[in-house]
């Protein structure tokens, strides 16, 4: 795995707590349309839910941030290259990547309402967001939400794929190729900006859970017995990057993963959170996803993802 992964999708970590929160809410939403920030997707059908729509001036905001990210994680770095990945691959690609087998949500409907959520948003056999608060809920399943899609004229098995989920897979099959064309030596990084898109049971709280977003992502590839050490590294650049941008130091947070919270590639994990008037969210993950990644590409590929160290004359998988 490498030593880390940068993401900026803003998920809600909690929802808004009361109805001082809630206003709070619907004041920033109706204040981002007036001003031409955000709109909702085909507002004029009665829109998409989870789907949203930048106006002038919020396309130009989103374009400063992406530029300011890209300038300091790439341009001004010598040991960073950039990619740009096809939002469509091989569905070869999200097996060997666990997506089609574990990236899933427990979810339940209500046979009252016949409304579907999340599981994590039930409380005592009642779900917080439901107002009438007459949940007659099913036992909870896991729900895949990537979204299918066909390539080609035939809708068959040998045609499905998927909408990408997260970024990072285009990094990590596209590293054979980056140490070939671009006499990249590790440790080093490959960056992307780039749409993904999640099939949320319940998208809320504006676009802090939304089905289509943005990522920006950088893996760093490092020898093995280096990977704890670039792990803090990261994290100290990263949490410091928004503080020079002007955020708070109050407000923002650097909150370790507990053990039981990291993801099954994950040896480490810390997320960059902000406290908003409508609760903490999270800005930015970094992981130490260790060699997970492209051993698993290798093995579904059947191609050779490891390094050959020329000053050390040995050859291993990146972390």
């Amino acid at each position: 795995m490498p030593a880390r992964t940068e993401r900026f999708d803003l998920f809600m970590s909690k929802p808004a707590s009361d109805s001082k929160d809630s206003k709070k809410m619907e004041e920033l939403v109706s204040l981002c349309k007036r001003r031409g920030f955000i709109f909702q997707s085909s507002e004029i059908y009665g829109g998409l839910n989870g789907c949203w729509d930048y106006g002038p001036l919020g396309v130009e905001l989103k374009k400063n941030v992406k530029e300011a990210w890209w300038r300091d994680m790439v341009t001004r770095r010598t040991d960073v290259v950039g990619v740009d990945c096809s939002i469509l691959m091989n569905a070869r690609v999200w097996e060997a990547s666990g997506h089609v087998e574990s990236f899933t949500d427990p979810m339940v409907d209500c046979t009252y309402c016949k409304a579907r959520y999340r599981a994590d948003q039930v409380v005592d056999g009642k779900v917080v967001d439901c107002k009438q608060q007459k949940c007659k809920l099913t036992p909870a399943r896991q729900f895949n939400l990537m979204f299918k899609t066909h390539v080609g004229a035939m809708e068959d098995s040998s045609a499905l794929t998927f909408l990408r989920p997260e970024t990072c897979q285009g990094i990590f099959v596209n590293f054979d190729n980056i140490v070939s064309t671009s006499r990249v030596k590790v440790p080093f990084g490959i960056a992307q900006i780039g749409k993904a898109f999640r099939n949320e049971i319940n998208p809320r709280n504006f676009t802090f859970r939304s089905r289509e977003f943005e990522q920006m992502e950088m893996e760093f590839f490092v020898a093995p017995e280096s990977a704890n050490e670039w792990f803090e590294y990261w994290k100290k650049t990263r949490y410091q990057w928004y503080l020079d941008l002007g955020l708070s130091a109050d407000r923002l947070h650097l909150r370790e993963h507990a053990k039981d919270e990291l993801a099954h590639y994950a040896a480490g994990c810390a997320d960059v959170e902000y406290d908003f008037p409508f609760g903490r969210a999270e800005l930015e993950g970094i992981a130490n996803r260790t060699d997970y990644d492209l051993k698993r590409h290798a093995e579904f590929s059947k191609k050779n993802l490891s390094y050959f160290d020329q000053e050390g004359n040995r050859r291993f998988v990146p972390f």
